[in-house]
């Protein structure tokens, strides 16, 4: 009698009771991985922060393949480093009869749940370089010292006057 009972109910209920299953296995299924994987942020990910010294060192790589450049050593300066342009909403509130007025200007977040918030970034603006001097021992060279002016100058989009290539000293 108990098992004509128990079929009945699980031909009636299969479909529910698969469905609720399957729910419950979803729910078991964690969103995000803390470990081991990269999240995406609205931010700035590591790729894509700036950093002086990695930029020295990809360049020394580069520029040290020119023919006739030999030991190379770079040094970069900047006007102004990495910024971002965040969201932000602004209030404004004027009084008539006083004729002033306030501005109340907020950084808009987005809410990732779990308590993690994130900020939106409207804009990067990239570093903007000063100046380079690059030592190097083919600076003896005029066409050395013109091919490493004209690769600085299109790496970092400085104009040639702001190059300076020197000859590296004999020990």
């Amino acid at each position: 009698m108990q098992i004509v009972k128990i079929t009945e109910i699980w031909k009636k209920y299969k479909y529910v009771a698969l469905i609720v299953l399957v729910g419950v296995l979803l729910m078991l299924i964690p969103t995000s991985k803390k470990t081991g994987t990269k999240q995406q942020s609205a931010t700035l990910n590591a790729e894509d922060t700036f950093s002086l010294e990695e930029t020295e060192k990809r360049m020394e790589s580069i520029l040290s393949q020119i023919d006739g450049v030999g030991k190379l050593r770079i040094m970069l300066t900047l006007s102004s480093g990495p910024q971002l342009q965040l969201a932000s909403d602004l209030d404004r509130t004027r009084d008539a009869a006083a004729g002033d007025g306030r501005d109340r200007q907020e950084t808009v977040t987005i809410n990732r749940g779990s308590g993690c918030q994130e900020v939106i970034v409207t804009k990067q603006i990239y570093p903007v370089f000063r100046g380079a001097v690059v030592v190097c021992q083919g600076a003896g060279n005029s066409a050395v010292r013109l091919a490493v002016t004209e690769a600085v100058s299109a790496l970092t989009g400085l104009s040639a006057d702001k190059i300076t290539i020197v000859k590296w000293k004999q020990s």
